[in-house]
């Protein structure tokens, strides 16, 4: 089958399109057609190795991925052989992937695979980071990092319905896209995120996405002892916080998230999130996806592109 192969920890631009063989599902997997993968800054780490447990070279990227289940393997339960779904799996740059079952969930009725990516992990992601992590509650303040994104798009959509005053940072030449999905304030990421924060009265919940030197920021744009920060990216490194930050600099509630820990960890609250999810959609609050679609020859120029940040909304690539 014809898949995307990365062949080093240098980056992007060591991704070929390569010839590998069709994988076959273990126990408890599907073998998916694939019809459409999802770019995520996760493949841009899985490159450069800096995604904790992430594949060694050489392999085939990706890990989202929607298509048709062609197979599935012993003991594998939830949908059956001819079912489009939408999920997780290694290998997803490819023509097939295979998956847990239990990590695929149908393409919503009338929706095609590419207007279905995002579902388990960029909006899934931000659900759980708003609601059930976040404790977000009508009239409350969220700042909302990387606000163009696909994980961030997402959240600013979601907080205006549930009620949220939004503050979204991103770089100039996006702020139109983010106001249009309803954000409040609209900031440079480059500028003093923290003051401005301070001055409008602070976050009573961040969505910190970012890391690196912007980790600070978000600590200090919460409000002390009930502002809450949860943290589910590193798009800008590693960023380190002690006992003593807690106690005194930055005393602020920290929660960490990756959402396929939670989905294996905490099954329930993910079932849960899928069914907020689908009357979000009945609501007309979770539209279905626009991504710009690339040929999957693409993919090192489009991971490129994520890296230095100069995409907007979802990416994907077309096997």
């Amino acid at each position: 089958m014809r898949a995307l192969l990365q062949t080093s920890f240098d980056g992007p631009q060591d991704l070929q399109v390569s010839e590998v063989p069709v994988p076959s599902p273990g126990p408890g997997e599907l073998l998916v057609r694939v019809t459409a993968a999802g770019v995520n800054f996760a493949d841009v780490m899985q490159t450069r190795g800096t995604y904790e447990g992430g594949p060694t070279p050489p392999y085939v990227a990706g890990f989202e991925a929607a298509g048709e289940v062609v197979a599935r393997g012993p003991g594998a339960g939830g949908p059956e052989p001819g079912t489009h779904v939408i999920g997780a799996g290694s290998g997803a740059f490819a023509e097939y992937v295979v998956m847990p079952a239990a990590a695929a969930a149908p393409v919503p009725d009338g929706w095609t695979g590419e207007q279905a990516l995002g579902l388990v992990l960029n909006w899934a992601t931000a659900l759980a980071a708003l609601r059930p992590l976040g404790r977000l509650a009508a009239g409350e303040t969220v700042l909302v990092h990387a606000a163009a994104g696909a994980v961030g798009q997402a959240a600013v959509r979601m907080a205006k319905h549930y009620g949220a005053t939004v503050i979204a940072t991103a770089s100039p030449a996006k702020h139109e896209a983010v106001r249009a999905l309803g954000a409040d304030h609209v900031l440079d990421y480059h500028g003093d995120v923290a003051a401005e924060l301070q001055r409008l009265g602070g976050a009573d919940l961040v969505l910190e996405s970012i890391g690196g030197a912007t980790f600070r920021d978000s600590l200090a744009a919460a409000k002390r002892i009930t502002g809450r920060v949860v943290v589910f990216g590193m798009a800008a490194g590693e960023a380190a916080i002690t006992n003593r930050d807690l106690n005194f600099a930055h005393p602020v509630q920290v929660m960490g998230l990756h959402i396929g820990v939670l989905s294996e960890a905490a099954p329930r609250m993910f079932d849960e999130l899928l069914r907020e999810l689908a009357a979000l959609r009945a609501a007309g609050v979770y539209p279905p996806g626009q991504p710009t679609v690339h040929d999957l020859a693409e993919g090192p120029k489009v991971l490129a592109a994520v890296e230095s940040r100069a995409t907007v909304g979802k990416q994907a690539l077309r096997p």
